[in-house]
């Protein structure tokens, strides 16, 4: 049986749906919600807010003020932690653990976040190996 061509058509568009569906998916928030550049402005953990949102990554990331975002905006790399929602510890592990933003470490201008609140002192007493050794296993980390 044949397909008129308005069928076909139809079909292709009723086929291609799901897949404009979940394109539109919006990107997952980074670091909970966290403001990366925070870390280094205020030096301390502090949520962001959805209105001071910016895409980069394949990930939203959330920021106290406009400023904060247009910062990020302008450098990424320079705030984005160093393994995005995964403790640096446990990536240095050879495992891969969510990290909680309320426990972190900048070193050498790098942001490091960690699952628990022990993270940033053990990941201090051996430093430039465990910088070393979560870096070596950077490929377990999800693609984006």
């Amino acid at each position: 049986m044949a397909l008129s061509r308005r069928t076909a058509t139809l079909a292709l568009g009723f086929a291609l749906i799901p897949s404009a569906v979940m394109a539109a998916e919006p990107a997952p928030v980074a670091i909970k919600g966290y403001d990366p550049v925070a870390y280094f402005a205020l030096q301390r953990a502090t949520p962001g807010a959805p209105q001071f949102e910016y895409e980069w990554d394949e990930h939203r990331w959330r920021f106290a003020n406009a400023q904060h975002r247009d910062l990020f905006k302008a450098d990424p790399v320079r705030y984005a932690p160093q393994f995005t929602d995964f403790c640096a510890v446990a990536l240095s592990r050879g495992e891969l653990h969510e990290a909680n933003p309320e426990y972190w470490l900048i070193n050498d201008g790098k942001l490091y976040l960690f699952g628990k609140p022990a993270g940033p002192d053990l990941f201090r007493r051996d430093l430039q190996h465990n910088i070393e050794r979560a870096n070596a296993h950077r490929s377990m980390l999800p693609k984006s």
